[in-house]
């Protein structure tokens, strides 16, 4: 699994024209899944996720977590992060899980997730065409891989 991690000070998503999820302080994840991910996938980065010290304390240094503001989440598939441009122009997403393996999976983060934070949290639609809307915050945007654990 690939995440792209922003943090936010504001964000949504709509589909066909209806606000599906908004929030305030937090994380936009965009999640990516390929066929080799699982359960263990999704617990590493769940608990990584919520504990990676992103947010900042009063002397304005990166030493909170999402726990420790109490800040929401979104959690949105996108395929399209496990792109290979090695050849040609046209990116190539044949390690993107296909959504008979991806939506199980997409499902299960969102449910650990909303465990791990203690909360729920909003989300995309699998598949969907989405608009998506954020302020980032820093700008912070980070990437996590659960198979390289960077």
């Amino acid at each position: 699994m690939r995440v792209v991690l922003q943090r936010v000070s504001k964000a949504s998503v709509q589909i066909n024209h209806e606000i599906n999820a908004v929030m305030r302080t937090g994380l936009l994840i965009l999640l990516g899944i390929e066929n080799e991910d699982s359960q263990e996938d999704i617990d590493w980065l769940c608990n990584k996720i919520v504990k990676m010290r992103i947010f900042s304390d009063d002397n304005n240094a990166m030493n909170l977590s999402l726990l420790d503001v109490d800040g929401d989440a979104i959690v949105v598939s996108q395929f399209t992060l496990h792109a290979s441009t090695k050849k040609g122009n046209r990116p190539s997403f044949i390690k993107a899980a296909k959504p008979d393996v991806a939506v199980p999976l997409y499902e299960k983060f969102i449910e650990k997730f909303e465990e791990t934070l203690g909360k729920p949290v909003g989300t995309g639609e699998f598949g969907a065409d989405m608009k998506v809307e954020l302020i980032n915050d820093g700008p912070v945007t980070i990437i996590v891989d659960s198979k390289q654990r960077e």
